[in-house]
């Protein structure tokens, strides 16, 4: 008995593939060694790959490439820019809910997409950024307060005020967005009143 191998041709490299290195992949033989991200150039595996168009990528390129593009065309844009023509359509609804943002987060000023963005107060943050300026805890759009663009847990917020009696003393956002020191400090207190009406012996 003599073996034959195999008349299937590689997508990627258009060479023989012979059995023992035949990876098939939506119908189309790949060598194992050829079967790679057309972006990174990653080897990729059975559980780590997308294909569009018979293009593949890693699981991290094809999202990438759907963020910049708002679409899963087969090219990244060189350097984030687009053609005319694509300049010229505008987008669908839904990869514009995808695609790039001129958002930028208030805590960090990194752009901020639409996958991880809070906005509130008319401020754009990142989930992660989205914390107690005080204590660093972890806030939700019901545990936040916010006095002069700083943002504060409610624990916090309470204990800082019981503190002086008043908000004075607090961070405050500066024009460069940079928050002050916490404590401001403290004035003089003026003498209490002397009660008139008190008589001397």
């Amino acid at each position: 008995m003599s073996f034959t191998g195999t008349q299937d041709k590689c997508t990627a490299c258009d060479k023989t593939v012979h059995f023992i290195d035949l990876l098939t992949a939506d119908g189309v033989p790949y060598h194992k060694t050829c079967f790679k991200c057309s972006h990174c150039k990653g080897i990729l595996s059975m559980c780590s790959y997308s294909s569009m168009d018979g293009v593949l990528y890693c699981k991290t390129h094809f999202e990438q490439l759907f963020k910049e593009t708002g679409s899963f065309s087969k090219k990244f844009t060189p350097g984030g820019k687009s053609s005319d023509k694509e300049l010229a359509r505008a987008p669908s609804k839904i990869s514009s809910a995808f695609s790039g943002t001129q958002d930028k987060c208030a805590a960090c000023q990194k752009t901020v997409y639409p996958l991880e963005k809070l906005t509130l107060e008319g401020e754009s943050y990142h989930k992660s950024c989205f914390k107690c300026s005080h204590g660093g805890c972890i806030l939700t759009t019901s545990s936040y307060a916010a006095l002069n663009g700083v943002l504060y847990c409610k624990i916090h917020f309470g204990q800082l005020f019981m503190e002086k009696g008043s908000y004075n003393h607090m961070k405050k956002k500066s024009e460069s967005q940079e928050a002050l020191p916490d404590v401001v400090p403290d004035e003089q207190p003026a003498p209490p009143p002397q009660d008139e009406n008190r008589e001397d012996n």
